[in-house]
This record gives C-alpha cells, sequence and structure tokens, in this order.
C-alpha cells in the first residue's frame, strides 16, 4: 500500500486518522486486468485503471455537527496500489460518521496544476488526472474490456469530471479519536456498475467525458456513495515511520546550483533529491553523453544514437552498435525525462542513472564492462603517467581528450571514478535536456497564431470519438495530453494481435501487460521518426493512418482504443492531414540545437 496524503509531523496537534480504502470486485480484492466481473446486463468486464482524487474530508461529532478537516487531498490508484490517506491533526474527540467527496472542491479545480509540489496528490504529472489545456481534473477514471455473450472484446473508458458531478460520500463510523484510529473501506467497482441504477456498456454507452447533461455521469454520481462501505474500525492506527531526509550523494565542498527552469504549462518535476542538479555535475555528464571510450572499440558514444538534430532520437530504423550489431527497437528519444519514472521501451530502468548504464553494458551497444570504462576515464587527462592512447579501431580510441579525474574532482569533490558516479553524471545531464518552446507553445502564449489546418488538428487532438454524445474527434490526449503530450505510462495501441516482443510484460510478467510499450512524448515528433517502439513507420502520415483504420484487437488492447469501432477511428483524409499539420507544429527548434559536446558552453534554458 502507498501512502497518498502525509501532511507533515509540524501539522496541528491532535489526533490522526488513517483511511484505507481498498479495491474490491463484489465478494473479494478487485483483480485489475481480469475478465470475471459481471454487470446486470450480462456483460463480463474486467477493469485495467481505477483511479480517483478524494477532498473535503470532514467527520460528524455525536451533536451531530460537522469537524471539517480543510485543504486535504488524496490520490488513489488501484495500479500503483495507492489507498491510504492520513489525515493529522484532527480535533480529538469521539466522532459517528466520515465524509469526503470523490474529486477535488471547484477551487482546486480551477487551480493551475503546475503550481503544485512534485509529491502533492493533485500534481498532474504524479497523478495523470488532469486535462492540461482543456482545464480541470478528472474526479474518477475507470477503465477496461467488456464482453456480451462470445462477440469480440471491446473497450470502455469513463471519465467522471465536472464541478456538478463532484459527490459526497457519508459513511456511519465510531470513530475513537482521544487517540490515533484508523477506519477500513471498501470501493466495490461491481457495485458502481450496477446500483442503484445499473450500467450497461453495450446500451448505455462505453464512454463518457462528463459532458453536460451526460446520463452516463449521472448514473455513476448516483452509484457511488454505494460503491463505499466501511469494513472495520481499528482502535489505534499502526506507528507510520516517516522516511529519513534525503542526503545529496558526493556533493563538493564548493559548487554551482544549477538553475533549472522550465515553462509554467508544466507540473513541477520530481528531480533526484539525493542527486541535486549543479553545474559541475551537468558539465561532466554532458561530456560523458559524447564520450567514446564509453564502448569497448571506442568509436560510439550516447550521442551515436541520440542526435540531437533528429530530436536526440536515431534516424535509423534500428541503432547500429559495436561491430555492427543491430539492435531489435528504436532508439527513443530523450526529452523531458524529469517528467518519467521509468525508461526504454518496456520501462526496465527505473531511474536514468540506472537507464544510461545500460547501453554500456548491452552486448548489442556499447558492448563494455563498467569496470573496463572506469579504467579508461581514470587514465585520462593530465595526470603524470598517463599511459598513451591505443587505438581500437578506425576512428576509436581507448583515450579521451578530456581530464576526467579533475572533472569528477569538480563534480563529486574527489578525482576517483566510480560506475555510481559516471550514472549520476549522466542522469544530471539528461534532465536538462527539456523542450518547451514550440510553435505550438508560442501560440497558446499568445505570441503566434496556428494555421487553421493546425488548429483543426489540435481540435482533433483534443475532443475524444464518442459518437453517443455526438463527439468525432481523434482522442490522442487520453494517451498523449498533459504539457509534455504524454501520460509517461505503457499502452498496447494496436499494432499487433499476436506480439512478437512482449514489451512491458518482460519487466512485470503481468498479463495484462503484454504488447504495452512505453508512450513517447509528442514533442519534437515531426523529426523523431521512424516510429513505434520497434521504428516501423517512417512517417507521421503512417502513423495517423495507423489509429484511423489499421488497429488491430488483442486482449490488452488500450481500453481507449478498444471501445472504438473495429479497425479505428475512421478520420476522413482531410483530419488526418490537419492531425499531421498540429503534430508538426510541436517542432521546437531551440531544443533540436541544444549543445552536446564540452566545448560548447553550458545549456540555455528559459
Amino acid at each position: 500500500m502507498v501512502l497518498a496524503l502525509l501532511v507533515s509531523a509540524s501539522a496541528a496537534p491532535g489526533a490522526a486518522l488513517e483511511i484505507d480504502v481498498q479495491p474490491t470486485g463484489g465478494d473479494g480484492p478487485l483483480l485489475l486486468d481480469s475478465l470475471r466481473y459481471q454487470t446486470a446486463a450480462g456483460e463480463t468486464f474486467s477493469c485495467t485503471r481505477l483511479s480517483y482524487l478524494l477532498s473535503g474530508f470532514a467527520l460528524q461529532r455525536a451533536d451531530g455537527g460537522w469537524t471539517e478537516l480543510p485543504d486535504r487531498y488524496a490520490w488513489m490508484d488501484a495500479e500503483k496500489r495507492r489507498t491510504l490517506v492520513r489525515l493529522e491533526g484532527v480535533p480529538a474527540g469521539a466522532y459517528r460518521a466520515l465524509r469526503f467527496h470523490v474529486g477535488p472542491d471547484a477551487k482546486a479545480n480551477a487551480a493551475d496544476p503546475a503550481k503544485t509540489p512534485a509529491d502533492y496528490p493533485l500534481n498532474a504529472n504524479l497523478n495523470g488526472l488532469h486535462w492540461s489545456w482543456q482545464g480541470g481534473y478528472i474526479f474518477l477514471a475507470i477503465e477496461g474490456h467488456y464482453r456480451l455473450g462470445t462477440a469480440d472484446l471491446k473497450g470502455y473508458a469513463y471519465h467522471l469530471a465536472r464541478n456538478p458531478n463532484r459527490t459526497c460520500i457519508t459513511l456511519p463510523a465510531q470513530l475513537d479519536l482521544t487517540h490515533d484510529a484508523k477506519v477500513m473501506l471498501d470501493f466495490d467497482v461491481a457495485a458502481l456498475f450496477n446500483q442503484p441504477h445499473p450500467l450497461s456498456f453495450e446500451h448505455d454507452g462505453s464512454a463518457t467525458h462528463s459532458r453536460d447533461g451526460d446520463p452516463i455521469a449521472a448514473m455513476l454520481v448516483a452509484n457511488l456513495p454505494g460503491a463505499f462501505r466501511v469494513t472495520q474500525v481499528l482502535s489505534a492506527a499502526p506507528a507510520i515511520s516517516l522516511p529519513a531526509p534525503v542526503q545529496p550523494l558526493f556533493l563538493p565542498a564548493q559548487f554551482t546550483p544549477y538553475p533549472f527552469t522550465m515553462s509554467g504549462t508544466f507540473p513541477v518535476p520530481d528531480l533526484p533529491r539525493d542527486n541535486p542538479l549543479i553545474e559541475e555535475r551537468v558539465a561532466l555528464g554532458r561530456a560523458l553523453f559524447t564520450e567514446t571510450v564509453l564502448s569497448r572499440d571506442g568509436t560510439l558514444s550516447c550521442a551515436s544514437c541520440h542526435v540531437p538534430q533528429s530530436g536526440f532520437a536515431d534516424p535509423r530504423r534500428f541503432s547500429r552498435g559495436v561491430g555492427g550489431q543491430i539492435g531489435s527497437r528504436h532508439a527513443m528519444p530523450l526529452v523531458n525525462l524529469a517528467w518519467k519514472s521509468s525508461f526504454f521501451w518496456d520501462g526496465r530502468a527505473p531511474s536514468l542513472r540506472a537507464q544510461a548504464l545500460m547501453p554500456i553494458q548491452n552486448h548489442a551497444e556499447m558492448d563494455e564492462s563498467l569496470t573496463n570504462v572506469v579504467a579508461r576515464l581514470a587514465a585520462t587527462g593530465k595526470r603524470a603517467g598517463a599511459p598513451a592512447a591505443r587505438p581500437l579501431a578506425a576512428g576509436g580510441t581507448t583515450r579521451s581528450t578530456n581530464d576526467y579525474p579533475a572533472l569528477f574532482a569538480a563534480a563529486f569533490g574527489s578525482p576517483e571514478i566510480t560506475a555510481e558516479k559516471l550514472g549520476l553524471a549522466l542522469e544530471q545531464y539528461l534532465l536538462t535536456i527539456t523542450s518547451f518552446d514550440s510553435r505550438f507553445d508560442r501560440a497558446m502564449r499568445g505570441q503566434e497564431l496556428l494555421t487553421a489546418e493546425e488548429q483543426h488538428g489540435l481540435e482533433l487532438f483534443m475532443t475524444e470519438y464518442e459518437p453517443r454524445t455526438g463527439q468525432y474527434g481523434a482522442d490522442c490526449f487520453h494517451c498523449h495530453g498533459g504539457a509534455d503530450f504524454s501520460n509517461h505510462g505503457f499502452a498496447n495501441n494496436g499494432l499487433d494481435a499476436e506480439f512478437k516482443d512482449a514489451g512491458h510484460y518482460a519487466v512485470t510478467k503481468q498479463a495484462g501487460d503484454r504488447g504495452k510499450f512505453a508512450v513517447p512524448s509528442l514533442r519534437n515528433v515531426a523529426v523523431t521518426g521512424p516510429y513505434m517502439h520497434d521504428g516501423r513507420f517512417q512517417t507521421l502520415e503512417e502513423v495517423v493512418a495507423h489509429y484511423s483504420s489499421g488497429v488491430k484487437r488483442s486482449a490488452t488492447l488500450d481500453p481507449n482504443l478498444a471501445k472504438h469501432p473495429a479497425g479505428g477511428l475512421n478520420l476522413s483524409a482531410s483530419d488526418q492531414a490537419a492531425l499531421v499539420a498540429f503534430l508538426k507544429s510541436l517542432t521546437d527548434e531551440r531544443y533540436l540545437n541544444t549543445p552536446v559536446a564540452s566545448n560548447e558552453g553550458k545549456l540555455s534554458l528559459r
């Protein structure tokens, strides 16, 4: 279980109340990606996503009045196992009921999500529940698949939002808060769909975005109060050990803080607290990014497969490693990595520092050991007795012109070079590769105008495909929403009905992750081709055509695609062209000219 909200220890004195909300499906715990639950209409359904926001916590006193606990918010998520909210500073006393709301209050819903701290429940990059330029939060997102009888598997996506749909939940609970206590709740997904207003995906609709007067949103609001129930009250909550403050790793005695700045439309990123950005370490990471001694034969660097003019991606379908070895996936663009929490197409790296070291050791890429790399770096520079360069291949060398012991000393306070420090330095440089100044961004700031075709493409991009309500957009924003045009999750986007590459499943071993790959940012997408994890599409036109008519169904197809007709959206030729025109407006020339060589000067960020 993950703590959804923890008020700091400096909160007002009083008791602490923990609320643990467990997702269930009828008579047991909710099993994600399991096609086993039933609607009253006889449809069998699964749940692949259950994510929601809570606010407006209050406790009813014995006299019938309510003790409000304002400005407390929680983000709950079944996949992330976020089930627990801890409310500190509750006035001591006896209470007979608990109240909260699904969805933030109107003020918080209208507030700028870019102003919240990185670990705050309402941070849009953390919860993935904000509609970015459309404004406001999704209060409840529940998605999955369903089947009626032996019919084909389809998808559903219910997104409850907008202030009138904020739903109050009141539950009787005898709480003695003269000391800390805990209340256990169930959130029953089966009840949400079945009572008191039975929902049928097939007959009522498989999607809602809570437009005014939408009957599906109204039924969800009516059913929500009955989906929560108290299962247990504990007289004392177990103590929670607060994590110790994070200490910076190898911080030198003298350093220059690196001014990481970003567009005001982006949410605050959760930068590594044990590796605070400093100029000296960023400069070292930049030098290492272009350093060929990281490869076995001295011919390849990180920049060999992540070319700035190609959006820090590889213009080839597959990169070439040492000895001409060919990889099996297209090199991902390196952009706005500060907002991601896992890396590679399959998500196997949990941090940038871990990701940065993997290509060095990969036999199909740089094909070298970290021990040898560290020894080579230590042998560089102007130190007495440093060995001479030894060429290994045409254009390759085991020696660099950089004095790495001196660079490591400036960055870490010691000339000692280790694999850990190598990863930390590369992480810092990669964090500074950011993009936020495209023509689209300038248009949003009122500094430029999109063409009529680009504007039409933007409208298609941000509009759902929902024939039931007369909406015929391209539905792109579900996976590619937010300031970075990505939800930073994993999705099966219908490339194949059967999978030669299992994708995220290879990391999680969860059946529901077969064929899922990281959702890339669409910033600079016009220059980062070829496209998809295997580079199968050469042009943006091919990509858009895939979503229009080439989507292949499988058990793990993303619900936001599975809810569409067979094949895809069936967009007109003019609509497809408008989408491509809009995507091209996301190119950031400043980002494409980011300096990478150590002698090109400091990065310039605004």
